[in-house]
Parts: C-alpha cells; structure tokens; sequence
C-alpha cells in the first residue's frame, strides 16, 4: 500500500508543478513571448525573407573596352540571363569600383580592348569578372552568367572555325565529353531549402532555453523555491520537480515542434520528405534533452536578462558547429566537434537535415538519435541533483 500511496503522491506533486508551471508560463509575459509567441510567428519570418530561394537580376556594370561586335554580344547574351542585369556602363576600372562601394552594382565584367582581336586571331582571350564578395549569393550569380554565356559563345567560335557540314559533327567536335548535372537533395538550389531545415531546429531549442531560462529567473528573484520545499520529502521528490516542470515545456513544444517541422515548410513550398515516424523519433529524444538541457542551464541564470544575453549570443555559433548546415563536419577541428556533443541541437538539426531533404528513414539517422537519447538521460540527471542542491540551499538559508 506503501507504493501506491507514494505514487499517488508523486503523481499529485508532479500536477501542482505542472499546474504552477503552466500558469506561470500564460502569466508572465516573458515565458509567453519565447514559448508561444515567437515559434508561432518568427519561422513565418525567415521563411518569407528566403522563399524567393535565389537571386536574380543582380544589377552589374560593365566596362568594355573592346566596344566591337563580339563583347556586345557577350553584354546582351549575359543581361538576357535571369541571374544578372547590365545596370550601367563605366569608361575604367576605377569607375566601375566606384559603382560597386556605392552599391548601384554588386559586380562588373571587364571587357580588355584587344578582347575580339585575340578572337580572330584564334588566341586565348578572358573577360574579368569583379564581384563584391560580402554576400556570397551575388557571387554566385554573376559568376555563373559569365560562365554560362562564354561557354556558349566558346561552341559558337569553334564550330564557325571547324567548317562542319552537320550539326552532329558541330556537337562532337565543340563537346565530345558530355555531362549532365543533377541536383540532388536541393534540387531548386535554393537558399531557404538550404538553411530553413536547420534554422527551424534551432529556434525549438532557444526559444525553449529562454523560455526556461526566464522561469528560473523569475523564480530566483521572487525566491519561489520555497513554494517546493514542501515537495521535497526525499530524494524522489526532486524528481517530481524536474519532471513536472518538463511535462509542461513537453506538451507545448510537442505542438510547436510539429508546427514548426511540418506546417511551415510545407506552408512555403520548400522540400518537405521527412515522414511521420522519422519526426517523431527526433522530436521525442530532441525535445527531452531540451528541457533537461534548459533546465540544468537556467540553474546559472542569477536574473531574467542574463537568459537573454547568453541564449542570443551562442544562436548564430550553435547553427554552424551543427555540422549541417554552413560548415562541413568533416573540416571542423576535433575540438570543436567536442563541443558540439554537448547542445541537442547539434543532433537534432543533422538528423532533421538528412530526413527533410535527402529522405533518410529512421535507421538512417540512428547514430543522431542515439545520441539525444543519451543527453535526454544525462542531462534529466544532472538538472534532478542541481534541483536537488538548490532546494537544499534554499532549506538551509530559510532554516
């Protein structure tokens, strides 16, 4: 009877907290903005700014010194291509530099005097492309319209020299190693489907960690404690704190997750081939070692401000020691992918990536999921005995 009676009691301790946690959570206006709020409306913001995917009509300029038939063919061939638009002309160099730090261009083609001299005298001959290199997008765009087109007018000059009769003789002789380039797992080669997957992942785990991280605050402050002391008879009562309170981060980041991971990306049209079982065998573990990670972070957090100062300063670090996302794995040093292990999101974002874009299945992404099993348990430990020091603490001061 014993037993029962203890689990009774544990189950009505672990209700009051959820209960507490809850109201506190609709209450204060912090936790509300982090954990409701923002997941709600700010993916609905990074997914708008990148739906576009990828830039066109970058203006460029365009110095051409040759002014003869042949670079004018090559400045109409490149401003009829959907990546670039010749914006304005410049007489030099220097001009054209002068367009690009005044940002009325992000690049120019330099086009040399002896350009189509070189050509009739079937000599090699180069255009100079000059990008701003700050945003890598427009590099990219104006880079690739200057190869696209000078290939083109490479097969042009070659088959008007070669002479051939037919067009099959023209097609081996100007390419005789065919290639065909596919995209795979990206195949819009689009910058939302690129960084959203992770992005998304991310902004489960921060607004989480702020969420908690303001609770605590607020606690610390108001030295609401002491409201659990009563709770803490024995060792397990420290339990009924660590999972009351992550009950109820569980149960709204449960719906946040699936709205998050399901409905914005198909909201957008961006690639979408993760399955339900594989979502659910990464928002399980994920969302567990969040709010035993959140909960064991927030016992540093002295006032509500610090939450905010360490959350938003480690975000932008976090999305790159992923792995996924913006630098390779296997070109980060060791000692950084140490680091890595110890935040969920670094597992949670490789695991999504690989399900939402190349369709992985669940055994696929065993190794990630794993792994935030074992962080869910590690850190459910170590928040249960920090809980259990602070109460200590907070009996003894009172004492």
């Amino acid at each position: 009877m014993s037993i029962f009676r203890n689990i009774k009691e544990g189950l009505a301790d672990a209700s009051y907290i959820w209960r507490e946690e809850m109201r506190m959570m609709v209450r204060d206006e912090g936790v509300l903005l982090f954990c409701l709020v923002m997941p709600l409306f700010y993916p609905l913001l990074y997914s708008w700014v990148y739906n576009n995917e990828v830039v066109r009509e970058v203006p460029v300029a365009v110095v051409d010194a040759s002014k003869s038939s042949l670079s004018r063919q090559f400045i109409r061939e490149v401003d009829a291509t959907s990546d670039v638009r010749v914006a304005g002309y410049a007489n030099s160099i220097d001009e054209a530099r002068r367009m690009v730090e005044s940002q009325e261009v992000h690049g120019f083609y330099y086009i040399p005097a002896d350009f189509a001299a070189q050509v009739y005298r079937q000599q090699s001959t180069y255009i100079s492309t000059y990008v701003d290199m700050s945003i890598m997008l427009h590099y990219k765009a104006i880079y690739q319209a200057a190869v696209a087109v000078s290939t083109d007018m490479n097969k042009a000059i070659q088959i008007r020299q070669l002479g051939n009769t037919t067009d099959r003789q023209d097609e081996i002789a100007t390419q005789p190693l065919d290639f065909e380039e596919v995209a795979i797992f990206n195949p819009t080669g689009g910058y939302g489907n690129f960084i959203l997957p992770g992005v998304l992942i991310l902004i489960i785990q921060q607004t989480m960690l702020l969420g908690i991280g303001l609770a605590a605050g607020t606690a610390r402050e108001r030295n609401r404690f002491e409201d659990l002391v009563p709770i803490m008879h024995h060792y397990h009562g420290m339990l009924r704190i660590v999972l009351g309170k992550g009950l109820a981060y569980f149960m709204v980041y449960l719906l946040m997750g699936t709205y998050l991971t399901v409905v914005v990306p198909r909201l957008f049209h961006f690639v979408h081939l993760a399955q339900p079982l594989e979502l659910a065998g990464i928002l399980l573990p994920f969302l567990l070692a969040c709010i035993f990670f959140g909960q064991l972070v927030s016992c540093v957090v002295r006032y509500r401000e610090n939450v905010l100062l360490l959350i938003v300063f480690t975000s932008v670090p976090l999305l790159f020691l992923s792995g996924a996302v913006s630098w390779p794995l296997s070109n980060m040093p060791g000692v950084w992918q140490g680091v890595s292990w110890l935040f969920p999101s670094t597992f949670g974002v490789r695991a999504f990536v690989r399900c939402q874009l190349m369709g992985a299945t669940l055994s696929d992404i065993a190794p990630e999921c794993i792994a935030l099993w074992v962080q869910a348990a590690v850190y459910f430990v170590l928040a249960c005995l920090v809980y259990r020091h602070q109460i200590h603490e907070t009996q003894r001061h009172a004492g």
